[in-house]
């Protein structure tokens, strides 16, 4: 049976995908744009920032492993040693990227309806005029071939500067657009107010504006920003960062004085609540407000709604 070592693969998964093929296949790489390039076997497989992303597929990744094992469909130990092989053969040299420039966001086409991706929103409960004004606005699109969701997040001068895209059905297919600057993240911040509410996720904050909606509540007036995924507090908690999409939003916002946290009801949600707490509670005031049932905020409501959704129905999840 084929094996590599876990050194090997360590040691290959260190390329990235345009250190490789400049070195190895060269002539395979063609350029897009300044800092953006393609391939010759797949125009609408692009690199850009240290990652890579084959749109018509909705296919994505890092580095040159995953480059031969999902677009090449090379076996797994074959392309690890085709990379530590040819290392062997030719000497390599990793591609100095030029922090200086900024990054380019790369947004997928867009198609020219949106009945897919306005029956899974709604489908999850989300409010219809919710979604609509966010259509409308440009924060959300369906994009092509998949007719995925999009969400797009804005800078200063409302150029696109972030999206997030995930499939528009039960597959759990989604990601950062290549280019993608997690500072700018997906939001709804036109209020006034000095109250800020994060969130995991694009659709936790549009079920909570669903929430508030339901519940008299002008949406519209109140700040709702999306992390851009995940926070990971560090092993030491006192360690920790501030997420990036949450640092720049304070930055513009300096009469921020109340930040209300809304993330899932689990293990990870709870350390990051913590985490952010003791990082800023010196200077706001903090607020943990998670879910009162179901893991997150669509979760709950979905249960608020009676949507049925077999992952609420075969676990609960309570903070105790």
């Amino acid at each position: 049976m084929p094996y590599v070592s876990t050194d090997a693969i360590l040691e290959a998964r260190k390329m990235d995908l345009l250190t490789y093929l400049q070195n190895y296949e060269p002539q395979e790489l063609v350029r897009f744009s300044a800092d953006t390039y393609t391939t010759k076997s797949h125009d609408s497989l692009k690199i850009s920032n240290g990652k890579w992303m084959w749109w018509s597929r909705g296919i994505g990744g890092y580095s040159a492993l995953d480059y031969l094992v999902k677009v090449r469909n090379m076996p797994f130990v074959q392309a690890v040693e085709t990379i530590i092989g040819r290392r062997a053969v030719k000497p390599y040299a990793y591609v100095e990227q030029q922090k200086a420039e900024p990054k380019v966001l790369l947004l997928p086409p867009k198609s020219e309806t949106t009945l897919a991706i306005t029956s899974y929103l709604c489908g999850r409960g989300i409010d219809r005029e919710i979604v609509g004004r966010c259509i409308k606005d440009g924060y959300v699109f369906e994009s092509l071939p998949y007719h995925n969701v999009v969400f797009v997040g804005y800078d200063e001068d409302e150029k696109p500067k972030y999206a997030s895209f995930r499939a528009a059905n039960d597959k759990r297919i989604l990601g950062d657009c290549s280019g993608s600057d997690k500072h700018f993240s997906f939001k709804l911040a036109g209020g006034i107010s000095n109250t800020v509410h994060i969130f995991e996720c694009p659709i936790d904050l549009l079920s909570y504006a669903t929430l508030l909606k339901e519940r008299g509540f002008d949406y519209t007036k109140i700040n709702l920003v999306s992390l851009a995924g995940v926070y990971s507090p560090a092993k030491n908690i006192y360690e920790s960062k501030v997420p990036v999409a949450l640092e720049k939003y304070l930055e513009q916002h300096p009469d921020t004085q109340k930040i209300v946290t809304h993330f899932d009801n689990d293990r990870t949600g709870v350390l990051a609540a913590e985490a952010l707490k003791n990082l800023l509670k010196n200077k706001y005031k903090i607020v943990d407000s998670p879910p009162p049932k179901g893991k997150d905020f669509n979760d709950f409501l979905c249960m608020e709604k009676k949507i049925h959704k077999t992952r609420i129905e075969k676990r609960r999840y309570t903070r105790e």
